[in-house]
């Protein structure tokens, strides 16, 4: 079983190379990585140049657009995907592949705990995820890590949604699996550290227009 990773990239000099540090140094390594560049004017395609990855290049601004090309460009049975700002543990691909192994799965997720917020702990992250669980009777996805077989991506491919500001790309993603008949499951165990940066900057879009978005998500589903 063999893993590809993806990272979608829009101007994260900041903060891609510590991720992508934390991917060369996992216990078992990914099979392969590939960074989605989204335009980047910064020294993000630069940083990345450093490490053992492919990047590809995709003109349509946006997480799903980015999201998606990467997933296309998958060679692997595994789909990972994390955001360019977290850092992984190191045996968040061991678990990943344990997962897959252990039971005929179509997705996995886990919690993200805020490493540079006043809570650390993923104790919130924990509770929003049940939350979505009891609401929607299925596991969702957060946009920060997850994993899909190629085999469900190919599947729910055409039929996602494709708008950023009508959904919320990672629980969208999860819903359409669970439509197709997908098995989504999690880990919490599976954790990794996220940076706040979008909640230190713009507390209302995150307290506001979030959760507007999650209900245009529920609303269009």
């Amino acid at each position: 079983m063999k893993v590809s990773v993806i990272i979608p990239a829009y101007n994260e000099e900041k903060y891609i190379g510590k991720c992508l540090l934390s991917l060369v140094k996992q216990e078992v390594l990914p099979d392969e990585i590939i960074v989605v560049d989204n335009n980047s004017t910064d020294k993000t395609v630069e940083i990345c140049k450093k490490f053992p990855v492919r990047i590809v290049k995709e003109k349509t601004q946006g997480m799903i657009a980015a999201r998606n090309r990467g997933f296309d460009e998958a060679k692997y049975e595994i789909i990972a995907r994390c955001d360019a700002d977290v850092i992984l543990p190191k045996d968040w691909i061991k678990r990943i592949k344990q997962s897959f192994g252990k039971k005929p799965i179509d997705g996995l997720c886990g919690p993200v705990a805020y490493y540079d917020l006043p809570l650390k702990s993923s104790f919130p992250v924990r509770v929003y995820m049940y939350s979505l669980r009891k609401i929607k009777n299925h596991n969702i996805f957060i946009g920060s890590h997850m994993a899909i077989t190629k085999k469900m991506w190919k599947k729910v491919r055409d039929s996602v949604c494709l708008n950023d500001k009508r959904v919320h790309e990672d629980i969208d993603l999860a819903i359409h699996i669970n439509q197709h008949g997908g098995l989504l499951s999690y880990d919490k165990l599976l954790v990794v550290d996220v940076s706040g940066r979008r909640i230190k900057k713009n507390p209302s879009s995150f307290f506001i227009e979030y959760p507007i978005r999650l209900m245009r998500t529920f609303h269009y589903h």
